[in-house]
């Protein structure tokens, strides 16, 4: 072989080296193919929820004050406030009027709590429960129930019942006997987006209808510490008279030993469930008979789940029960 054709036969075998580089291994510049596509390596950060950006001081009932996000507090409210079985649009409905009657208490001083936004103490604020107990009560439901409420609490972010493009004061009660009550029958002032309209929960709900009884002597007890001047001598059927309802079909005023006694006074004196009652008296003693659960005013939490049921949204629900509100994002001044 000459010269030449030894240096021909060496090119024609390097030069497919030189060109692909060396079998098995990867260029230095670019990897071998996976069939995979590129990492997105683009940082997102999500957007804050509105929620989330709303600080609430709650007093709670070792006398402490603990600040929560907005969407921290309306989780332990929604818990404590309305059963976890419910359907997810009343409980978003129950999120939004939370929220609501929060934001109406932000920036106003309250004697209860002074150092706080709102209280635990249901009788002032809203019923509130730390979430390790909530998930105790829920057993094995915890988890289910601790994500249909996180899910009611994020589905309505920000979202507010507001009237005049203000939030409103968005009461609510366990459930009513058929319609709910105008605000001006249970607390003398009448409110436009607080009156009465008709409510569809009925026997499913837990104790609709109950009964309170009592002895004639633990009757005449209890009415003469408040009311001295009532007599409650004869014939028991005749000491109560001239009943008064409601718009719901309650009692607005009834007359007892001749004194004239509105329907909540009666219903606070003897622990009643509503107003929405019935009385017989005998010389075995005195039976109320009570439908419903609760002062009656605005959002039946009952009521939702049967609209909710029936396929209404959470913002129908509210508009339903808070006459001539808007469903809106608020955000409260600082």
């Amino acid at each position: 072989m000459t010269a030449t054709a030894l240096i021909l036969l060496l090119v024609l075998f390097l030069l497919p080296l030189l060109l692909f580089g060396t079998a098995g291994q990867e260029t230095p510049d670019e990897a071998a193919p996976t069939g995979e596509l590129p990492i997105d390596r683009t940082v997102v950060t999500p957007q804050a929820s509105m929620d989330s950006q709303t600080q609430i001081r709650v007093a709670l009932d070792d006398g402490s004050v603990l600040t929560l996000s907005m969407d921290q507090y309306l989780w332990r409210v929604v818990a404590a406030e309305m059963p976890a079985s419910f359907e997810p649009e009343a409980l978003k409905a129950q999120a939004a009027a939370a929220r609501t009657y929060t934001l109406s208490k932000l920036g106003r001083t309250v004697e209860n709590h002074p150092d706080a936004d709102v209280c635990t103490d249901i009788t002032c604020c809203q019923a509130y429960i730390d979430p390790d107990q909530a998930a105790a009560n829920w057993g094995d439901a915890a988890a289910e129930y601790t994500a249909k409420i996180t899910a009611a609490v994020s589905g309505t972010d920000g979202m507010a019942i507001l009237y005049d493009g203000q939030p409103i004061q968005a009461v609510f009660f366990s459930s009513a006997a058929g319609r709910t009550v105008d605000a001006v029958e249970v607390w003398g002032n009448s409110v436009p987006y607080l009156t009465g309209v008709d409510s569809p929960e009925g026997d499913e709900v837990p104790n609709y209808h109950s009964t309170a009884s009592f002895t004639l002597e633990e009757f005449k007890s209890k009415l003469l510490a408040q009311y001295p001047d009532a007599n409650l001598s004869g014939d028991p059927s005749g000491w109560f008279q001239n009943l008064v309802p409601n718009s719901a079909g309650g009692v607005e005023t009834i007359d007892v030993g001749g004194i004239t006694i509105s329907g909540g006074v009666l219903r606070t004196l003897f622990g009643l469930r509503s107003t929405s009652f019935t009385v017989s008296a005998t010389a075995e003693g005195v039976t109320f008979s009570v439908t419903g659960y609760g002062h009656g005013v605005g959002m039946s939490q009952y009521g939702a789940n049967a609209l909710a049921k029936e396929g209404k949204t959470y913002d129908e629900i509210l508009k339903w029960y808070y006459t001539g509100v808007e469903i809106a994002p608020y955000t409260p001044k600082s």
